[in-house]
This record gives C-alpha cells, sequence and structure tokens, in this order.
C-alpha cells in the first residue's frame, strides 16, 4: 500500500517533501523517475497515463488553472504552480476563456521563469474568448496565435474545442485545426463538453483524413455521476478516448471542508457545494472518511483516487487555492483502491 509522508521546515523558509511507496500496486508498473526542481529533488511516481495515441504520457493528475488571474495572485498561482512540478505534477489545464487570457499569460510566465517548458504538458481551450467566439476557422487560428503568445509556446500540446459551436460544420472546424497541425502549432486536439452525438460525427470525418480527437473534458465526480456513465463512457471507451474529468472535488465539497451550511461560503463556490449537503452527499463522505483513514490520506485523495480508477479516465482535472492543497491530489497516483472500497464508493454514490 502506498504512504504519503511530509515534513516541513518552517524557520528556513522551505518545504522538504519526500513521497515513498511500496512495491504493491498490482497491475501497474512502479517506479518511474520524475526530474523534479530542486525543492523535492527527483521523486518516483506509481504510474503514468496516456493521452489517448498522442505520444504524451503524464503523471494521472492534471492542474486546473481556472482561477489564475481570477481569485489567485500572479504570485499566488506560482506558489501553486511551483508546488505541483516539485511533487511530480506535468500536467497543466487552461483556457483562453480562463480571466479573459490572465490564466495563460501566468502559466506561461511561470514556464519561462522557471524554464520547466520540456518537462510540462500544457492543455488549453478555443472557443469562448471574448475576441474570438466559436469554432470557425477564422476564430480558431486567431484564438490559437493568441494563445500560443500568452503562453509563450511554439506548440500547444493539446488543443481542446470549448464546447459546441451549432452554427459551424464540425469538418470546417477540424479541416482549420488540420492546417494548425501542419504549421507545427498544435500537436493534438480533445474536446470539451461534446455530445455522444458530435463525437461520433468527429470520428466519422477523422476516418476521412480530418485530425482525431484524442482526449475529452467533461464534469465527472462521486457527487455528478449521471452525466458521464452511460452514453458518453460509452462512446469515449469505445473510440479510446482518454477522459479528463473536471470539477474533480465537486467543486470542494468531496475535500471535506464543508459539513454543515452553517459552513457555506456565500459566493458561487458556496452555491456548488450546498447542493450535495442532502443525505447523498453526507453518506459519500462518510465513507470518503473510513476509506481515508485506512490509507493514511485525505478524502480529497481518495475522491481522486476513485476517479483514477475509472477505466475510461487518464487524469482528473483539478484547481486549488493553496500550495498545500496539491500534496493531497498528487497523492491520489499512489493510492490503490482495494475491489471492496470501490464498491462502497460507488454504491454511496450511486
Amino acid at each position: 500500500m502506498a504512504r504519503h509522508t511530509m515534513t516541513r521546515d518552517a524557520q528556513r523558509g522551505r518545504e522538504a517533501v519526500e513521497l515513498e511507496f511500496d512495491a504493491e500496486v498490482i497491475d501497474e508498473p512502479i517506479d518511474v523517475l520524475v526530474q523534479s526542481n530542486p525543492v523535492s529533488g527527483p521523486i518516483r511516481v506509481p504510474r503514468k497515463a496516456a493521452l489517448g495515441d498522442t505520444g504524451i504520457a503524464v503523471h494521472p493528475l492534471a492542474l486546473g488553472g481556472s482561477v489564475f488571474g481570477w481569485t489567485l495572485s500572479h504570485e499566488a498561482s506560482f506558489a501553486v504552480l511551483d508546488r505541483f512540478a516539485g511533487l511530480g505534477g506535468e500536467l497543466i489545464d487552461t483556457a483562453d476563456a480562463y480571466a479573459s487570457g490572465r490564466s495563460e499569460q501566468i502559466i506561461g510566465a511561470w514556464l519561462a521563469d522557471r524554464g520547466l517548458r520540456d518537462r510540462m504538458t500544457v492543455m488549453t481551450k478555443a472557443g469562448r474568448h471574448p475576441e474570438y467566439r466559436g469554432l470557425s476557422p477564422r476564430s480558431l487560428q486567431g484564438a490559437v496565435d493568441a494563445s500560443l503568445s500568452r503562453l509563450g509556446v511554439e506548440r500547444i500540446d493539446v488543443l481542446f474545442f470549448h464546447g459546441e459551436d451549432a452554427e459551424v460544420p464540425l469538418e470546417e472546424s477540424l479541416g482549420a485545426v488540420d492546417r494548425l497541425i501542419a504549421a507545427g502549432k498544435v500537436r493534438s486536439i480533445g474536446a470539451s463538453d461534446f455530445s455522444p452525438e458530435r463525437l461520433i460525427e468527429a470520428r466519422v470525418l477523422a476516418a476521412n483524413g480530418l485530425p482525431r480527437f484524442q482526449t475529452v473534458t467533461t464534469a465527472y465526480n462521486l457527487m455528478d455521476r449521471r452525466g458521464f456513465e452511460g452514453a458518453p463512457e460509452l462512446v469515449a471507451h469505445a473510440q479510446g478516448l482518454a477522459v479528463l474529468p473536471y470539477f474533480a472535488l465537486a467543486g470542494g465539497f468531496l475535500g471535506g471542508g464543508v459539513r454543515r451550511r452553517a459552513e457555506l461560503r456565500h459566493d458561487a463556490r458556496g452555491a456548488r457545494v450546498a447542493r450535495h449537503l442532502g443525505r447523498r452527499g453526507q453518506r459519500v463522505l462518510a465513507v470518503l472518511d473510513d476509506i481515508a483513514a485506512e490509507h493514511g490520506v485525505t478524502t480529497a485523495t481518495i475522491a481522486v483516487a476513485w476517479l483514477q480508477s475509472r477505466p475510461t479516465v487518464a487524469a482528473p482535472v483539478a484547481g486549488v487555492s493553496r500550495p498545500e492543497q496539491v500534496d493531497a491530489l498528487l497523492a491520489a497516483g499512489s493510492v490503490q483502491l482495494q475491489r471492496s472500497e470501490l464498491v462502497e464508493l460507488d454504491r454511496a454514490s450511486a
């Protein structure tokens, strides 16, 4: 069973993080050496996740960048990114619409300042920026060029279509991104919140020579299962799509920090958490508490580990508001949930 131990040296203003892993990880390759920054030194993670047929394999947790430049300042965002990279994280998710592009700018500045472009995989989305709305060829070209500039990179590793565009034939959008791939500006593409029917249409077009979606992202977690399980999951599995579920902690609810309505924040995040404060939510938290105690980790770690156990999921996407919260997310990659524990979580969240 994996163990996660941590030591802190506050007097010297630095943190040394040591991750220890036992070798009893069934059916998973272990001891993948990840060269991280000097804060933690080289560390080992139990497995990596493949992003479809892109040739990209990463630690199975993506750091969400929606809060960068919005609720987190430039400095606070750097601290979170430093912690993520220092603990072996490799996959960063953002969008040109997050904080009107400020999220991409912060990530780009951090990549340049830390010299980590070659180690980090960057995913961004196009389609919802105020200046480049929709998926027309013109919008996609402008959005990609703007994202490349803000990120300070030559190529986007994964470009997501940020939602469907009913006004533009999918063939035109894929044709436009085909030209961007040929120009070396985009490595691979994914779909964000696409219907099963649209994904099937995209696969038919790919069979005729247009670029193929390799990844898909959608809301999915222990509290929100119905929207993905069923037709979307079946299509993702049939097409070999790497699923990157966002809202991995159900807006923070699965972190277990809020158990009563009196503890709710009076903002949008509080409203998202409030809808889970019923009997089902309490039942899920109770099971998470028990399993987390057994493994010596947090409820957030177990919630992410449950997602990572799903057959189509490659890497859950989760954001944080403080650097120390990154630890629990990345620790999920070292947790091997027992079959009985998975059954308990499935039943509690059904």
